[in-house]
């Protein structure tokens, strides 16, 4: 892995002109370069992040070698090229194009792959496709694209938030994804039962996480919400949600605390937080519980 090139050195194998980049915004983990291209046949080593290539002007036949196999395609704008990461590639193609880049790094895609799946993914393996027309991926390859020439506020900010959805797309229509293998033949023991609880109890007023919770049990977040959903019924998202609720319901009928007070020391984001959920789940306000309870 260590012998993997980065976008920035790419030119050296694939020479063209730089027509818009991304280079010194402050991006985390995605990058954008746009290119003027000549024909040309290019043979472009393993590289550390996954590319898509969007074509904005010019036509062209093109060939592309991966994996042993050559695909013809005609690509032009509208059409996008998909190519995963630490693959060799060959592209050969005849005329003038533009394209635009979009680079996503392995750890990001990793994260999000993660936190959708609510499991530890290792690795994630795009599809290889030299074309396909897909409007989510041309309007956040645009939108990215958009806000490194305009460098608007909050733009990395933005950018983040932009690839994580265009990243939730990929794992819907063209991702594989791998996972650690795991023994879970059953759920979690009495011992680790009684010890999230207390876990839980003890921080729900804080923000609690899958991860946190997991560590808790010296557990991978992927076994951890497999044997907890074994033991309670419930995922571990839904298990706090309950409890937070409970604790209200407690407080509410116990305590004359304010009701932002009760929704702080449940961990709720604010009073219209706690009213939302509380009503949904009860079909009353926390202000009408308490007069009721009272």
């Amino acid at each position: 892995m260590k012998d993997l090139i980065t976008f920035e050195t790419l030119p050296n194998w694939v020479p063209g002109r730089l027509l818009l980049a991304s280079d010194g915004l402050g991006w985390k983990n995605v990058a954008l370069r746009s290119y003027h291209y000549e024909g040309q046949d290019v043979t472009v080593p393993a590289m550390r992040d996954f590319m898509l290539v969007g074509y904005r002007s010019g036509v062209t036949p093109m060939q592309r070698r991966f994996d042993g196999r050559w695909t013809k395609e005609t690509l032009g704008p509208g059409a996008v090229s998909l190519l995963t990461r630490a693959q060799q590639v060959s592209w050969s193609w005849v005329e003038p194009i533009d394209v635009t880049h979009v680079y996503l790094s392995g750890a990001l895609v990793a994260e999000v792959a993660s936190e959708v799946l609510d499991c530890t993914v290792t690795d994630v393996a795009l599809a290889d496709i030299l074309r396909t027309e897909d409007p989510v991926m041309t309007h956040a390859m645009s939108a990215i694209a958009e806000e490194a020439q305009t460098q608007d506020l909050g733009g990395a900010l933005y950018v983040d938030s932009v690839a994580r959805g265009l990243i939730v797309h990929l794992l819907r229509r063209y991702a594989m994804v791998r996972t650690p293998p795991e023994s879970d033949a059953g759920g979690l023991s009495r011992t680790q039962q009684a010890r999230i609880l207390e876990y839980i109890d003890a921080g729900l007023s804080q923000s609690l996480d899958l991860t946190g919770m997991a560590e808790a049990l010296s557990l991978t977040p992927c076994l951890f919400a497999r044997q907890f959903r074994r033991s309670f019924g419930l995922p571990p998202y839904a298990f706090v949600k309950a409890r937070r609720l409970e604790r209200a319901r407690h407080l509410l009928a116990r305590t004359t605390l304010p009701i932002k007070a009760v929704a702080a020391d449940c961990g709720f984001s604010d009073q219209a937080h706690l009213t939302r959920l509380f009503s949904a789940a009860y079909d009353v306000t926390p202000a009408v519980f308490r007069r009721q309870a009272s």
